[in-house]
């Protein structure tokens, strides 16, 4: 029990650690909500009066405790579950409600702590009279309070509060200051770079030469690298008191940390003088310690006994510990957790060898953490889900490996020999693939919020993932080749400029008010957006996404395949890569894989059905009625009818109609497997290891170029150029260039351009993420989207009216999910986190938007 009647009043301190359940304890009237609010937060308390209060309007009334406690431990559990102290303000002067407490502790694995206020009979009394709601209390309450207080105090401890604080006297509490202590697992604050070396198992000169390799002299790095040890330093091995004396060394001098392995655990039994059995390489580490002075012997008793089950380092973002750690116990201190942390958890069967089948924790895994662990032997190093084992076996002739933080590289050194046959040979832990079980219903069923670097939270709406859901699962490509989605794109705002609908000049004057200087104007194909995945090979497709067959995609914007024929797919993906081969991309980009984003023409290869039951329709119709309508109003005309206006509004209408059904046929031609189609990328997003997306579009148009070039040496005709111009937004010459340069590509029939910042990830003047491109169409390409004779002043009047604004918030929060998309991707992260946002991409187009713009 902590704290004496022999402590001053002013010198008294109760520490309590950061995340804990204070319990506050004492007699109505003992000063336990003043205590509280006087050295608590208000939102960390939870006080029992106000339970009452709550569920009855009276604080007072003692019929409505059960609902209150139910309550507080609701509202309690909730509050430790996400991590945060939380302190009850209740009498807890029985045993059984205190019970309860500590129960509740152990199940979110934090410590209970008793803040005892036993004060005098006298004071609770005087307190309460004061009261205007106690007043009238029987002072029988106060001493039954006191007594049942008295029964239990001696027995807190062996109740399970792990810090017990007495506060005797007014004077005491007056004078006590509560301080918060860190837990011991929680080195946030630490940022690194650590160098994370696996087992060891007495293998000491293997030790030397990784540790040499990775930079370190005499156990010191000269960059300030800090090592950090995942435990089982000994057994096994020819020299486990060599590996000790480096480790320690290391530890003393502030050059290394280290949490316990389960091997560490028993030998520090052994030596406390408990009974143990010396299997699994214990004896040979016992009889090697035999050999050691005994101040070394107590050393190495007492580095066993300071070890922490696991650490939090780099801000929350990395985890060590020996055998792995579900996120629910990162930062937590309970028996529970060290066990984890120590043995790890089996399913509770037994192998063909006689050993226990290792639960795969690390499949379910969806922290945001990175946890680094050993423990179980593999041959080769697998990231799973955001977590990796460096136990590679140099004990049993394998390799020793370390993780290099937060750059993320492996180093590694091979045994010297077979110190110790293992029972069973050396298999990985993982069921293969770049990861064990890739994707769950759960990572995006139901309400989400999606995190991305650029834009915060993005929500996503139950619905509209039910929406995405039925989509991916049925019509999509693999996921594990779905690693993006393109965002919707918003148009300009509404032209002034008479006959227009849309306008550079809009544009243009968008991103000047954004404060975006230069932008560049792309041609739009008119095809069909198209996102292409294309791997090096069927190898590289194996190792990085996991798959078996297909060496890359060709997907549309909402993850479908754009040909039903795998084998087309393949033999796209076969001349895009011999273009990147020819173009010399493989080599200067350092990949094995590309992720481009494009426009697959001809727009009638994925529109077929649109384009008949819509488009070809309204021209037919057309075709019949108006020739007719026309060659009779000519000839009443001839018999001298007056049918001028008439005659000229039917005219104009059949124009209209021409119009109208040429715009749709020029982005229409017959294709024959592969003959006929074309693919035009504009930007190259994404390759191994590394996002492009912030590159300018002028470099990502130069890469691009070069493809194109390599495409057309080669006489596939797979690949198309994007044509381009560069605009600065504040120079009229180049702004009129601009707006000439559209208006010929419009007036040759094409479809219109994309306006885009030169720079990519542009903000405005306020730090605001600006629309990542705008689209200007061409006046006549708009008779598909708003009709025939949309171009006429009164219908232009009539459609000038128009709001973009969810239309642009829609189009930025997909921009934002996807390049959240690309840097988990380019980060390597599991396969379950890129697709959180690439399914969040899906599931905002479902969102109702206005489809004309």
């Amino acid at each position: 029990m902590t704290g004496t009647e022999t402590e001053t009043p002013r010198t008294r301190t109760l520490p309590v650690t950061d995340l804990s359940l204070v319990v506050l304890i004492g007699a109505t009237g003992s000063g336990k909500s003043t205590f509280a609010r006087k050295h608590f937060k208000a939102t960390e308390v939870i006080s029992s009066d106000y339970c009452r209060g709550l569920v009855s309007d009276d604080e007072n009334d003692q019929s409505a405790s059960r609902d209150a406690f139910e309550v507080l431990h609701y509202i309690a559990g909730k509050r430790l579950a996400a991590g945060r102290l939380t302190v009850v303000d209740a009498t807890s002067v029985q045993a059984d409600a205190r019970r309860q407490l500590v129960q509740l502790a152990r199940e979110h694995d934090v410590l209970p702590i008793a803040i005892v206020l036993d004060m005098p009979e006298q004071v609770c009394a005087e307190r309460n009279a004061a009261r205007p709601d106690r007043a009238g209390l029987p002072r029988a309450v106060i001493q039954r309070h006191r007594r049942d207080l008295r029964r239990s105090l001696r027995g807190l401890e062996r109740e399970g509060f792990r810090k017990v604080h007495v506060l005797r006297s007014v004077e005491e509490a007056e004078t006590a200051e509560v301080v918060l202590e860190k837990r011991f697992n929680d080195l946030t604050h630490l940022t690194g770079p650590f160098d994370i070396v696996g087992d060891i198992h007495g293998c000491s000169s293997e030790l030397e030469t990784l540790l040499t390799k990775l930079g370190y002299e005499d156990g010191v790095h000269p960059e300030g690298r800090t090592a950090v040890f995942v435990g089982d330093l000994v057994d096994r091995g020819p020299d486990s008191p060599g590996v000790l004396r480096r480790v320690m060394g290391m530890v003393k001098s502030g050059n290394a940390l280290c949490v316990p392995g389960n091997h560490e655990n028993k030998l520090g039994r052994y030596l406390k003088g408990s009974k143990v059995q010396r299997t699994h390489g214990l004896a040979e580490t016992i009889e090697q310690l035999e050999g050691e002075p005994e101040e070394f012997v107590q050393e190495v008793r007492e580095f066993i006994r300071g070890l922490v089950s696991h650490y939090v380092l780099d801000g929350g973002k990395l985890v060590v510990c020996h055998a792995g750690l579900p996120e629910k116990y990162h930062g937590r201190t309970s028996g529970r957790v060290r066990s984890h942390a120590l043995y790890g958890e089996t399913t509770g069967e037994t192998d063909e060898f006689g050993l226990p089948v290792r639960y795969p924790w690390a499949e379910d895994y969806r922290g945001k953490a990175v946890v680094v662990y050993g423990h179980t032997p593999v041959p080769d190093t697998t990231w799973i889900n955001n977590t990796i084992c460096l136990d590679t076996g140099a004990v049993f002739g394998g390799r020793m490996t370390a993780l290099r933080w937060p750059e993320r590289e492996l180093v590694d050194v091979p045994a010297e020999k077979v110190w110790y046959e293992p029972v069973k040979p050396l298999v990985a832990e993982a069921p293969g693939g770049h990861e064990g079980r890739p994707l769950d219903l759960a990572d995006v069923h139901g309400r989400r919020v999606v995190e991305t670097r650029h834009l915060g939270n993005v929500n996503v709406r139950e619905e509209n993932a039910a929406a995405a859901l039925e989509v991916m699962s049925r019509f999509a490509v693999d996921p594990r080749l779905v690693p993006y989605l393109p965002p919707t794109m918003a148009p300009t705002a509404t032209s002034r400029e008479e006959g227009y609908r849309e306008h550079p000049a809009e544009a243009f004057a968008q991103y000047r008010g954004d404060g975006i200087a230069q932008v560049v104007c792309e041609e739009k194909h008119m095809g069909s957006r198209a996102t292409v995945l294309v791997c090096k090979d069927a190898d590289a497709a194996r190792t990085r996404f996991g798959v078996d067959g297909p060496t890359g995609s060709v997907y549309t914007r909402t993850g479908r395949p754009f040909f039903k024929d795998p084998e087309v797919t393949e033999e796209v993906l076969t001349r895009l890569r011999s273009a990147v081969t020819d173009a010399g991309l493989w080599e200067e980009l350092d990949t094995d894989w590309l992720l481009l984003d494009g426009e697959l023409l001809p727009w009638s290869l994925k529109s077929t059905g649109l384009l008949r039951n819509q488009y070809a329709a309204v021209g037919a119709a057309s075709g019949a009625v108006f020739p007719s309508a026309v060659a009779a109003l000519e000839a009443a005309t001839a018999r001298g009818v007056d049918t001028g206006e008439l005659l000229e509004r039917q005219r104009g209408r059949a124009d209209d109609a021409a119009a109208f059904t040429d715009s749709y046929r020029r982005y229409c031609w017959t294709t024959d497997g592969l003959e006929g189609v074309r693919f035009a990328p504009f930007q190259l997003l994404a390759v191994a290891g590394r996002s492009l997306a912030a590159v300018p579009h002028d470099e990502q148009l130069f890469w691009l170029d070069r493809l194109v070039a390599a495409d057309e040496a080669a006489g596939t005709g797979l690949l198309r150029r994007t044509g381009r111009i560069l605009v600065d937004t504040a120079d009229e010459d180049s702004v009129r260039a601009g707006t000439d340069w559209w208006l010929e590509l419009t007036a040759a029939g094409g479809e219109g351009m994309v306006v885009k910042p030169l720079q990519a990830y542009a903000r405005d003047g306020k730090g605001r993420l600006v629309q990542p491109g705008v689209k200007v169409r061409g006046r006549e390409y708009l008779r598909i989207i708003y009709g025939p004779e949309y171009t006429r002043p009164q219908q232009l009047e009539r459609l000038r009216e128009r709001f973009l604004g969810h239309k642009r918030s829609l189009a930025l929060r997909e921009y934002a999910l996807g390049l959240e998309a690309l840097d988990r991707l380019a980060a390597d992260e599991p396969l379950w986190r890129v697709h959180e946002a690439v399914f969040a991409v899906l599931a905002l187009e479902s969102e109702p938007v206005d489809p004309r713009l």
